[in-house]
């Protein structure tokens, strides 16, 4: 079976080069933080943490559709309670 047959999860899987375009600012950040040659595996690392909130986020509208959306006082109660901290009901998200 060729590479191009297999699927490999976000993360694994051989390195394959691209060409990615980014304004100024952000890549002066970017390189800021980890250094010219950190940008690739900064940006692979940014990538695959996108796609877990993406895989959140569609999980959630599932659940939303399936049970209505979450109460925003229970939740910000549970937020609280894991966090140790007072419940902020009233902040919006």
């Amino acid at each position: 079976m060729a590479d191009d047959d297999v699927v490999f999860p976000p993360g694994d899987g051989p390195t394959s080069g691209i060409s990615v375009t980014l304004t100024a600012g952000t890549l002066r950040a970017i390189r800021e933080r980890v250094g010219k040659r950190g940008v690739s595996a900064y940006l692979e690392k940014a990538a695959h943490r996108q796609i877990e909130r993406d895989d959140l986020d569609e999980l959630i509208a599932d659940l939303d559709r399936t049970h209505g959306p979450a109460d925003p006082e229970a939740v910000a109660a549970e937020r609280a309670r894991l966090t140790g901290g007072a419940s902020d009901a009233g902040a919006v998200a």
